[in-house]
């Protein structure tokens, strides 16, 4: 690891840490917190609907726009620029592109178009990691930072395979930066499910794991792909979801050290965040299972 011990943390000019796990767990909250104490915050999914996805993004926009003949004409002529706002609060834009699956008349994609993007997403996804070491020298050199967080997308842990000592994703960024897992409780993914129910949003599968859980949908609904209701579609897989990403982030964090999310939610300033990560790393080394 980057750093063996509390004592190597503590020391480093540079402190360079990556945090993971389930969204809603505190990693942008984390983020945000040491931004605005002279470490640079690198958003993954900030840069996948900026760098990798911006152009599919504004092109969808653009697509409903030319249904509408004022706008056709507008776009047509020049006269009007479409694009997205995406920022780090609100990445409505990206989720929005990904879609649901399902019925169109419920705002639904047909599955082959909704295969698609979520291909898009998990190349970008890939490329949007692997450029975390050059915005490290980036914020270094041109801004000065001397400390970096990177905030992930919850989806890293489908793109990466911890149980794989070659993974080239996993090998980039665990020699620049700190991996972080904040680990959520059973209470955790009640809630979260709880939130998701009220408010379904698109989300990122493996794609032998959507093709699992559609079938099992359409099984149990008895209907057709066309006849999905889209998010009661989401709301069938979230837990599932959920459920299926818990042992692939525990096979990262044999790449770093865990915090729990109980402890993410006592952090209130930049000094707390450093004795959590203290904290864990002194478990880490004295916990027998890591000796090697």
């Amino acid at each position: 690891m980057l750093y063996k011990s509390a004592q190597d943390y503590r020391k480093a000019a540079h402190k360079q840490v990556l945090l993971f796990g389930m969204s809603g767990l505190g990693k942008t909250y984390l983020a945000n917190m040491m931004r605005g104490s002279g470490w640079f915050h690198y958003s993954v999914d900030y840069r996948i609907g900026t760098r990798y996805m911006g152009e599919y993004i504004a092109d969808n926009f653009k697509r409903e726009a030319m249904k509408v003949p004022l706008l056709r004409e507008l776009l047509m002529t020049d006269s009007v620029y479409i694009a997205s706002n995406i920022t780090f609060e609100n990445l409505a834009p990206l989720s929005t592109y990904l879609g649901k699956p399902g019925d169109p008349a419920k705002g639904g994609l047909a599955l082959g178009e909704y295969q698609r993007r979520q291909a898009q997403h998990a190349k970008a996804e890939v490329a949007a990691m692997l450029d975390t070491t050059r915005f490290i020298d980036r914020a270094q050199d041109i801004y000065g930072y001397p400390h970096f967080i990177c905030d992930t997308s919850g989806s890293i842990c489908e793109v990466v395979n911890g149980d794989d000592p070659d993974d080239p994703v996993l090998c980039e960024i665990a020699d620049h930066l700190l991996l972080v897992w904040i680990q959520g409780s059973d209470q955790h993914r009640d809630e979260l499910c709880r939130r998701f129910d009220r408010a379904p949003k698109p989300m990122f599968y493996r794609p032998a794991f959507l093709m699992q859980v559609w079938h099992e949908f359409l099984a149990q609904e008895g209907c057709g792909p066309d006849e999905v209701d889209p998010d009661a579609f989401l709301r069938f897989g979230y837990a599932r979801l959920l459920d299926s990403r818990q042992p692939r982030y525990a096979s990262m964090a044999r790449w770093g050290i865990t915090v729990t999310a109980e402890d993410v939610a006592h952090v209130t300033s930049p000094a707390d965040f450093d004795a959590l990560i203290e904290t864990a790393l002194d478990q880490r080394a004295s916990d027998p299972n890591f000796a090697a």
